[in-house]
């Protein structure tokens, strides 16, 4: 990811920092400083509040993180963003029961933390107090109430039953124990859409700027949610083999790429690589351009093409194939069967077996129920 920047990793997962992220801190810093009429202690106090908030936020995300790992989900990386955290999973489990407990584990991380501060401050015997009406203190004692007050808040507001929020997914989960997972998900957008409205109307009228950027993120998150989950649903069942295609030139690797370019000019736009029948690389068409546009047309095929593309198998399902090709910014993928190149499945040949499949059904039934 190009636009942030890797801090650490943790069990394989990196935490990575928006490039957008400072400027949460600068508004921190104006807020308390300036506004909140802190002058210089204000600002620092508003940078090393935030900052140790953001320490929780993480932890939040971890908790997502780990509990995917347990059930065998691939976690790409964790973002930090002036809103919050992310963390990018490959995918969703399709077991409702697994989602559930994923989307609970980061709120449960939240809520152990509080427990384990409250402990804190009774050992300790600090005072915790309301930061919103107490007033803002470069002191330990104030600066701990924040974080406390803030994680608590943190997992409450995480809890809302509308996607992006965690409390969406509990929902969709719960849902879809019991009914068709494309209308768990229906019901569980629809009622986001409608807390989203709400919120932002309240907003609105009530002068709070940030409480509308809320529920603008709310209502495009949960629509978001609701139209992959149709694309989801539209493609499961459907297998490689239905949508492939197999007239695609497959290169050397000592071809030139002046060779390769003829065939561009044919529309043909990703090739296979193959040494002695067995595939060897693939050059797609990012790479390809890349290449013809520092005017290396008299470069090899070896020299350019990506040697650790895997590819799928024909009998590999579609949606798979297709997340996978969005998660990697791929726009097409080799297909082998036996070890031999067979073709190459592109997003074009989805779309197009996708549109084929909705006037001729009977010629694409679904290897399995969606």
């Amino acid at each position: 990811m190009n636009s942030s920047l890797k801090l650490f990793s943790v069990r394989g997962i990196d935490i990575r920092l928006h490039l957008t992220f400072p400027l949460i801190l600068v508004w921190a810093a104006f807020q308390f400083g300036v506004l909140g009429g802190g002058g210089l202690a204000g600002a620092l106090f508003g940078v090393i509040a935030i900052s140790l908030l953001f320490v929780l936020v993480t932890l939040h995300e971890l908790g997502h993180s780990f509990a995917a790992l347990h059930y065998g989900v691939p976690v790409e990386r964790i973002v930090l963003l002036p809103i919050g955290g992310v963390a990018q999973l490959r995918n969703m489990p399709d077991k409702p029961i697994q989602e559930f407990v994923i989307a609970l584990a980061g709120p449960a991380v939240n809520v152990a933390l509080a427990i384990l501060m409250g402990g804190t401050a009774v050992l300790f015997g600090l005072s915790l107090t309301n930061p919103l009406t107490s007033g803002i203190s470069l002191t330990l004692g104030a600066l701990f109430s924040y974080i406390f007050f803030y994680n608590v808040i943190l997992a409450v507001f995480n809890m809302i039953p509308a996607f992006p929020m965690d409390g969406g997914r509990v929902l969709r989960s719960a849902l879809a124990m019991k009914l068709d997972y494309g209308r768990a998900t229906s019901i569980a957008v629809s009622l986001g859409r409608g807390l989203a409205v709400l919120f932002g109307l309240y907003g609105l009228f009530n002068g709070q700027f940030f409480s509308v950027l809320i529920a603008i993120f709310i209502f495009s998150g949960a629509t978001q949610e609701g139209q992959m989950v149709k694309f989801r649903q539209r493609l499961r069942g459907y297998t490689v083999q239905q949508a492939y295609s197999n007239r695609v030139p497959i290169l050397r690797p000592d071809d030139s790429l002046h060779d390769v370019a003829n065939w561009m000019a044919r529309g043909v736009t990703d090739f296979p690589v193959a040494q002695f029948d067995s595939y060897v690389g693939f050059l797609d068409n990012e790479r390809l351009m890349a290449a013809l546009q520092q005017g290396s047309s008299n470069q090899t095929v070896a020299a350019t093409m990506a040697q650790d593309v895997e590819p799928v198998s024909p009998t590999a399902d579609l949606y798979d194939v297709q997340q996978r090709m969005s998660h990697e910014g791929l726009s097409a993928l080799p297909v082998v069967e036996y070890g031999r190149i067979v073709g190459v499945i592109s997003n074009r040949h989805i779309r197009q077996m996708l549109r084929m499949a909705a006037m001729r059904p009977e010629l694409f039934p679904r290897v399995q129920s969606a």
